[in-house]
């Protein structure tokens, strides 16, 4: 990936960090994949993921601690509450199709049932890829580090 490399130690330098503090961990992905599969209420994260209670409430605490899932009072009964993904949330959708597929490439060989598609055509998703600026798909030869001064752009860009 060229010369340049990233400064490892720095642990500020780099989105990857921060995003492990937040979803690191496993139960954290789970509660993710089950949000994904429209499961809003404690009870039933509970009954769903089979998680024991105590790591269920500090997992929701921190995903809604850091704007993943928003803790909201549910329409049809005001007394409980539900969660919702965030647009910060969704965000990590291609994160985690991505590790569902290398988890299918790498894991277990069993066929993955339910299958995702495309709404549009009913057809199985591609793999997640890298993609340029253009649309092209990258591997890894095809990516280098470049110090951002070179590029023109400002330090609070991102």
């Amino acid at each position: 990936m060229g010369e340049l490399r990233e400064p490892l130690r720095e642990l500020t330098a780099c989105g990857l960090p921060e995003a492990l503090e937040v979803m690191g961990e496993r139960w954290s992905f789970m509660i993710l994949r089950a949000s994904f599969n429209s499961v809003y209420h404690f009870e039933d994260f509970l009954s769903e993921l089979g998680i024991a209670r105590n790591i269920l409430s500090n997992r929701l605490a921190k995903l809604v601690e850091h704007g993943i899932l928003d803790r909201l009072p549910c329409a049809e009964d005001r007394r409980r509450v539900e969660y919702r993904l965030t647009e910060k949330g969704m965000d990590l959708l291609p994160a985690m199709i991505a590790l569902r597929q290398w988890g299918q490439k790498y894991g277990v060989e069993v066929p993955e049932n339910p299958v995702l598609v495309d709404d549009r055509d009913r057809l199985p998703i591609g793999p997640v890829s890298i993609l340029s600026h253009d649309g092209r798909a990258l591997g890894p030869r095809d990516l280098n580090l470049v110090d951002r001064s070179r590029l023109g752009m400002k330090d609070d860009a991102a």
